[in-house]
């Protein structure tokens, strides 16, 4: 052999031990909030360059921050919430280390650009005494997530707390049990019109409200979600929401990377800390910034004012300091039991022959879930004084209609009404959700309560959806219709369409059950 075929054989002898020493990287999985989704793409980007699969699973803050609770296994290897709070909360066993801030995203409001302008709002100084006199005025609503399961309704109600009690540097345990703080919070909690458990199904139900002609009014979301639903809708030829940043301050959230330690290793430790300095380093920062998030000051610009749209990510802002995470657990326990609009649910239950055995078995564990104060308590899924609840079980028939408030003694006695069902018959959802509607208007009129129609059922229904679309076009058309599905048979076809018509959403309970309806609670 002579030295050309020899220095031949030496290179290819090379190269093969590089490609066994680069292989596959490992399998890396990150819970991330549904805000980042827009970023994904830059992870993935990194994640190809080293070979590795890496999966983002996105679930509320809440979500996130129970998984961090020590007992529990996150089933990932970093999280990515919007905002550090959730992580100091929950995370008491202090597995998330390396923690570091990729982006920061102020929480504004985003107001349907011409009722801006008929508010005077346009090039003001908008404060939150501003947005309180529109909603006790009736001249304004707003979609909002739910504070206890989102981190933009958190930031939201801090940023309102911090305005009643005047002072946005610094929350303290004892300004919570002010009388005034409670009632001005109160006051503008009253001008939500739709809650939910994600900011980025909140903008979707915005931009679906423009086809449907819901046609809201305005959206507390990150500013960058701002942005993003206002190039969807430009480019849909809809109108704009204009942003308003109020002076009095804004919460900010700091999109926090973290590694979780769960024993895996080196090599995923390592693997974490390059994917964290990739979206840090200069050339990806520009591009997050191009998101219309806001980077750290000297890694990246931000993107321009927009005159149109107020949309500012260079803007300088007042912003409320996180209080420490006992004050914020008082004030989302708060917010949960007292100063929320009160909600008015209609649960229709399938007690359909296919229920029998582990079908039942499952619905009652759930309803023990949803009807037992100490456990939805740890979830800050509780119902309030305020709340009303009927319970409609169904078969081919609506079996009968129970009506109570969400006072802990009405819970209990409406949990042991439940208890006694027994699953025989035929399915007819479509039944139910009318006769919840017509059980529903006499509170509806009222206008105090925040409606919604949960179905859980685990097949196809019997009758025609007729017989509900009909009720809701003529007396519901706010009340959303969200569905639950379990069982193996499960066919969530007709809720998708109940959900399409009705601005609602379906859960996979599957799984879960008890899972499932707690998320509904997010929602209502």
């Amino acid at each position: 052999m002579n030295a050309a075929m020899l220095r031949l054989l030496a290179g290819l002898l090379v190269a093969l031990a590089l490609g066994a020493c680069s292989g596959p990287g490992p399998q890396f999985t990150i819970l991330s909030g549904s805000e980042n989704d827009v970023l994904e793409p830059m992870v993935q980007e990194f994640c190809q360059s080293r070979r590795a699969n890496c999966t983002v699973r996105y679930q509320g803050s809440l979500d996130i921050a129970l998984a961090l609770k020590a007992g529990n296994d996150p089933e990932a290897d970093a999280v990515w919430p919007a905002a550090s709070i959730w992580i100091d909360m929950f995370d008491t066993a202090r597995r998330v280390k390396s923690v570091k801030s990729i982006a920061q995203m102020p929480v504004i409001l985003g107001v349907r650009r011409s009722k801006a302008q008929a508010l005077g709002w346009i090039g003001a100084k908008v404060t939150t005494k501003d947005i309180l006199a529109a909603v006790e005025g009736g001249r304004l609503k707003f979609l909002m997530t739910s504070a206890t399961q989102s981190n933009s309704g958190a930031a939201a109600y801090l940023a309102m707390l911090a305005a009643g009690i005047g002072k946005p540097d610094l929350i303290e345990s004892g300004d919570l049990d002010k009388g005034e703080v409670r009632a001005t919070v109160r006051a503008l909690l009253r001008g939500v019109e739709r809650s939910s458990g994600s900011s980025g199904w909140l903008a979707d139900l915005y931009r679906d409200g423009e086809r449907t002609g819901a046609h809201y009014e305005a959206m507390w979301n990150y500013e960058a979600v701002i942005k993003e639903t206002n190039d969807k809708l430009i480019a849909d030829r809809k109108e704009p929401l204009y942003a308003v940043y109020p002076e009095d301050g804004v919460s900010v959230g700091d999109s926090p990377l973290g590694f979780v330690d769960r024993g895996r290793g080196k090599e995923v430790e390592s693997f974490f800390a390059d994917l964290q300095a990739f979206l840090l380093k200069g050339e990806t920062q520009a591009k997050i910034a191009a998101t219309g998030r806001r980077v750290e000051l000297g890694r990246a610009t931000p993107i321009s004012a927009d005159a149109l749209t107020n949309v500012d990510p260079g803007r300088s802002l007042t912003v409320v300091r996180p209080p420490e995470p006992a004050v914020i657990q008082k004030a989302l326990a708060l917010y949960q039991e007292a100063l929320r609009r009160p909600s008015l649910t209609a649960l229709c239950l399938d007690l359909s022959g296919s229920m029998q055995g582990q079908g039942e078995k499952q619905l009652l564990d759930a309803m023990r879930f949803l009807l037992t104060p100490a456990r939805t308590r740890e979830m800050l899924v509780q119902w309030s004084n305020e709340d009303q609840i009927i319970v409609l079980p169904f078969t081919e028939r609506v079996l009968w209609t129970a009506t109570a408030s969400g006072e802990e003694a009405a819970q209990a006695d409406l949990l042991a009404r439940t208890l006694g069902l027994r699953a025989d018959g035929g399915t007819d959802f479509y039944t139910c959700a009318a006769r919840a509607l017509a059980a529903m208007k006499p509170l509806l009129d009222g206008g105090q309560h925040l409606p919604a129609i949960v179905i859980m059922t685990d097949g196809k229904s019997q009758g025609f959806m007729t017989t509900f679309e009909s009720a809701w076009r003529a007396d519901g058309r706010r009340v959303p219709v969200f569905g639950v599905t379990f069982g193996e048979g499960a066919d969530r076809t007709q809720l998708d369409n109940l959900a399409a018509l009705t601005g609602g959403r379906v859960f996979d309970g599957t799984k879960s059950l008890t899972q499932a309806f707690r998320a509904v609670r997010g929602y209502n």
